[in-house]
């Protein structure tokens, strides 16, 4: 092949890849993007620059009326009043720096390689690492207080509000440091792990991957794995582990970095076991996690490994690889489905639950708080920004018009309406655990999936639909706590010493190999998949939330199924708690408790049920 002929077949390879793009955005319709401008006017807007100064400030002010004081107050007589003031003013002083850094997150996340909004971003997070500082004694003060005389004060308006929050700050406690050391940790977290999820961030925004000559970001060529055609299946497959290969040692130093990181910061807080502080962030007991995963683990043979075995027979084989594994089923209609439609189908799916519902729910349809294309060094994935109670979320998807996209819709606006309820506890109570954080979410994907199931006649389509629901549930409950076992098992071996590339790769095989099944071939390429993963970076330990938020899920489902009287509000009650209540206490009007080893098995068995379901569509 001459030089010009290859210049010839780029050009055509350009041309044609444009040209699917086109007839794709096409397909999918005007595509909304957010309005930040609820926030802010803009990153240099005179509003912003005012609050960037206003709360360095009035941090300082507050800590020059309050450091080093609590305790005294806590002993006057008048305590209630002057220590619910307090903590009314750090509120306000919470909300500024979190109305402050979520503006600065979501303009960043639009385009995470603009050098301009990186560094707008990094230098916002500076200041307000700055501001948080001289606020870091109030919490550590306050847990110095004697228990009998917190005790005595809270039951007194208007402290008696903050008790929950105080009761939830009480469980710190034990893993307090001095506060200048706490200091230290605040203000090297800026050089430390966040400069390090920076990094993560900016080098997965920036790979390109080449599948079939068409250059595309980590998100499109993801979006490959599901196309009805195999052999672009297996292209983008070859592409993700080209390029991850030729990233893994930038990838496996940022994980090492971070898995000693969060080592040190636990030795110093003694937290026994490697998960034990993303238990006590989550407000859920280790033992309830443990017989979560215990549970989960058992139920591989009967859930995924029969799931791929009956999907490979379906595609005529006797293993599946990998890039198979969220195929679409042989033989059924493949169709883009517009961005318009996706919006009506979640929207009259909320509706038929509460109208409440899918009036929150439009709002973000409406008032601009959606940003939809799958654009160049946008961040990939998608996610539900609480932002602050004084303003309202946002949600960031990727759409691309595929079943899983709808899906994936339905559940980061679950969350929206879950921030919304929760929001008028205030800035330090509205945030909710990661375990009921998931609640909203995956209800409102189960809400969405039975309503289009019940649309459906055609019973090659309701086939269709119903494995891709197992698929969902089978990502979302024995993929993410392979993914946790994979964490615990990294974070584990980390204290010998530096993990190499290549370990990490084997042992993240080895979670594969366990969770997935002899139906699924693990081929060589598959070895560097774990290191696109942000919750690995971002969030150690989160994944098993998902899971924990699927189980509870399908056992809230199966109440509202048998007796739909009265759920509505018990299930609005349960979220407009916010962070206020334990996920005992808000279980309880549902005849659920999680820390029943018996609980799971419930969600487990409704996913195990679908499957003999399918087996008999054969």
């Amino acid at each position: 092949m001459t030089m010009a002929d290859t210049r010839r077949n780029g050009r055509r390879a350009r041309a044609a890849a444009s040209e699917s793009a086109a007839r794709s955005a096409a397909a999918l319709g005007p595509l909304p993007e957010w309005d930040l401008s609820h926030l802010y006017p803009g990153m240099d807007s005179a509003a912003f620059t005012a609050d960037l100064a206003r709360a360095l400030t009035e941090s300082q002010r507050f800590a020059a009326l309050y450091r080093g004081k609590l305790a005294a107050l806590a002993e006057r007589e008048d305590a209630p009043s002057m220590l619910g003031q307090a903590i009314a003013e750090f509120e306000q002083l919470d909300d500024l720096i979190g109305r402050i850094m979520s503006y600065a997150g979501l303009v960043y996340s639009g385009d995470t390689t603009d050098p301009q909004r990186a560094k707008f971003y990094g230098d916002t997070q500076d200041r307000m690492t700055a501001a948080s500082t001289e606020l870091l004694f109030f919490g550590l003060e306050l847990n110095r207080i004697d228990l009998a005389t917190m005790a005595r004060i809270t039951a007194h308006p208007p402290l008696a509000h903050w008790k929950p929050w105080l009761d939830d700050l009480a469980k710190d406690k034990p893993h307090q440091l001095d506060d200048k050391i706490e200091e230290l940790f605040h203000e090297k977290s800026v050089t430390g792990r966040a400069a390090w999820n920076r990094l993560f961030d900016e080098t997965i925004a920036s790979l390109r991957f080449k599948p079939e000559g068409e250059e595309l970001t980590l998100e499109l060529t993801l979006n490959k794995l599901q196309d009805s055609d195999g052999a672009v299946r297996k292209a983008a497959a070859d592409a993700l582990s080209e390029v991850f290969r030729t990233n893994l040692r930038t990838f496996a130093l940022i994980t090492n970095t971070l898995a000693k990181d969060k080592e040190i910061s636990d030795r110093w807080r003694k937290f026994e076991d490697v998960a034990d502080s993303r238990h006590l962030a989550n407000r859920v007991e280790r033992e309830v996690v443990d017989a979560l995963v215990l549970a989960v683990r058992e139920a591989y043979p009967r859930l995924s490994h029969r799931y791929y075995r009956l999907k490979a027979k379906w595609f005529g084989r006797d293993q599946l690889d990998f890039w198979d594994r969220n195929a679409p089923l042989p033989k059924v209609e493949q169709r883009t489905i517009p961005w318009a439609e996706a919006r009506d189908t979640v929207l009259d799916a909320y509706g038929a639950f509460s109208p409440k519902m899918a009036g929150i729910a439009r709002r973000f349809f409406d008032e601009h708080w959606i940003d939809a294309p799958a654009r160049p060094g946008k961040a990939p994935g998608a996610f539900a920004h609480p932002t602050v109670p004084s303003a309202h979320p946002y949600v960031l998807v990727n759409y691309q018009g595929k079943p899983r996209d709808v899906m994936t819709l339905a559940h980061e606006l679950g969350h929206g309406v879950h921030q919304v309820l929760a929001a008028p506890n205030g800035a330090l109570m509205a945030p909710t655990p990661l375990t009921l954080a998931e609640t909203a979410s995956v209800f409102g994907e189960m809400l969405t999936f039975r309503r289009l199931l019940d649309w459906t006649q055609d019973p090659k389509q309701r086939k269709a639909m119903l494995a891709a629901k197992v698929e969902d549930m089978i990502n979302t409950v024995v993929r993410q706590i392979a993914f946790y076992s994979f964490e615990r098992k990294v974070h584990e071996a980390r204290k010998s010493g530096e993990l190499t590339a290549e370990h990490l790769c084997e042992l993240w095989m080895s979670v594969q190999e366990e969770s997935l099944g002899p139906a699924i071939r693990l081929g060589p390429g598959y070895e560097p998949f774990w290191c696109y993963i942000p919750h690995f970076i971002h969030s150690p330990f989160y994944v098993y939330a998902y899971a924990f938020g699927d189980c509870l899920v399908n056992s809230l489902y199966g109440v509202y199924q048998n007796s739909s009287e009265g759920f509505q509000d018990r299930y609005f009650a349960l979220l407009a708690a916010g962070g206020t209540k334990h996920h005992s206490e808000l279980l309880a009007p549902f005849g659920l408790d999680a820390r029943d080893p018996a609980f799971w098995q419930i969600g487990l068995t409704m996913i195990e049920g679908m499957i003999v379901e399918l087996e008999g569509m054969e």
